[in-house]
Parts: structure tokens; sequence; C-alpha cells
């Protein structure tokens, strides 16, 4: 699998519910550390960044997502961008999800809706808590320390 269509199937797993910076950051740093070999290797370089890991490749990937007609940024209150896929774009991640075993697209399904329902701080938390070495350049400050 190459990584758009992982992005794909990763953004259609949570139909158009759509995705925070910090969300699709965490979302492919936790595919590719938990279950990189069954998608064809790691597909991102991730790096302990301000909050946790971080690679500009994921940006790179949505915004070639979104020139192909496949992913936007939709407007939203305040200064937090969102992306979600257009229905081009969900139609081929459903496709993906659809081709890869049945409980490896369960599992994204499953990680799409927990990185989905937690807070910034919840997210940052829970990446800390189980990457400690991604904390190592933080800005963030943890409540749960």
């Amino acid at each position: 699998m190459n990584r758009s269509d992982l992005m794909l199937a990763a953004m259609a797993a949570g139909a158009q519910s759509p995705l925070t910076p910090v969300q699709l950051q965490k979302l492919m740093f936790l595919l590719d550390q938990n279950v990189a070999d069954d998608l064809g290797a790691p597909h991102f370089c991730f790096y302990a960044h301000s909050y946790g890991p971080f690679d500009p490749g994921v940006y790179e990937e949505v915004r070639s997502l979104s020139s192909n007609g496949l992913a936007q940024e939709v407007a939203t209150t305040g200064t937090v961008r969102r992306y979600m896929l257009t229905e081009g774009g969900l139609h081929r991640g459903k496709q993906v999800l659809e081709s890869i075993p049945r409980d490896l697209a369960d599992y994204i399904v499953q990680l799409s809706a927990w990185v989905r329902s937690l807070s910034f701080a919840q997210l940052v938390s829970a990446i800390y808590r189980e990457y400690p070495e991604m904390r190592k350049n933080s800005v963030f400050k943890d409540a749960s320390r």
C-alpha cells in the first residue's frame, strides 16, 4: 500500500468526520508504529517535535490528495484547520479499506475513532504515555505527568 492509499483509508475510516492536524499526525504515526509491516513498511519518518511525533510529509500528502480532488481543508471557527475527504476521496478510501484484510481494516476504523474521540491534550498525553521518546522536544505541558 502506498502512503496516499494509507491516508485515504485512514481518513475514510472516520466517514466524513474531519481531522485536526494533530489528529491526522497522530493517526498516521500510530499506523506506522503499530501495523507498518501489514501496510507495506512505514510510510512516514516521524520525529519528536513540539507536540509529539511529527512528519511534514503528512501535510504534503494531504495537500497532494487535495490537489487531486480527493481531500479538502474545511473552514472552521477559530484557527484550527480540519481535513476531510471529498466524495471521490471517501469512495476511494472505502475501496482501499475493503481491499485489505478485515482485521486490519477494523483496526484502522477503531484507531481512527479513538483518535477522533480525544481532545488535543488527551491525544498528545496518550501518545507521550505510550511513546515517551516522542516527548523529547515537547512544548506541551502534560497535566497527567
